[in-house]
């Protein structure tokens, strides 16, 4: 993922995550991408969520919500645009992990699509005009998920972004549950 920084310190605010990919070929199921953003708390930053945001939700305190959300793709620009105000967010919060899951249900449940399949996908996060990173699914071809974005407030209350494309294979309950586990 390419980004771009500078030599000041100073805590994200506000930030935009902008999601697109072209829509399907005509008479073949449509590609359905969605973000998601799972919220930690800081006493524990790698355990359960303290809430999920997807499609059709928002945050129970309004810091971060879903601005735009696409079936198929279709249309011009960015297809699903997310925000999140960590500005907002109470002192007991203090990680926020961003992904992508494709949803896909072929014969008996199996997925059957990947980020392969799916062209013209791009990811944008930005914060006010300046972009912060700019990235596709290039290098996760087999994920049938991938975690874009991770926030975190170190113990000033400075949030900071790590902006890597980290690719899964899981339906979209099991990427929920896993999205936020510690790398290794």
């Amino acid at each position: 993922m390419s980004t771009s920084t500078s030599g000041v310190r100073k805590s994200l605010a506000k930030v935009e995550i902008a999601l697109r990919w072209d829509p399907s070929p005509a008479g073949t199921p449509a590609h359905d991408l969605d973000i998601i953003a799972a919220v930690y708390g800081a006493a524990d930053p790698h355990g359960e969520p303290v809430h999920l945001v997807h499609f059709g939700s928002r945050s129970p305190d309004g810091t971060i919500t879903l601005n735009r959300d696409s079936h198929t793709g279709q249309g011009f620009g960015f297809d699903e645009v997310m925000t999140v105000e960590l500005d907002r967010m109470a002192p007991a919060l203090g990680r926020v992990v961003v992904g992508v899951v494709i949803q896909d249900t072929g014969q008996r449940g199996a997925r059957t699509k990947t980020f392969a399949a799916i062209g013209g996908t791009g990811v944008r996060i930005r914060e006010g005009y300046a972009d912060l990173a700019v990235s596709d699914f290039a290098g996760v071809p087999a994920a049938t998920a991938a975690t874009i974005a991770e926030f975190t407030r170190d113990g000033s209350g400075v949030w900071s972004l790590d902006a890597a494309v980290r690719g899964f294979d899981a339906d979209p309950e099991e990427f929920a549950r896993a999205m936020g586990a510690p790398r290794s």
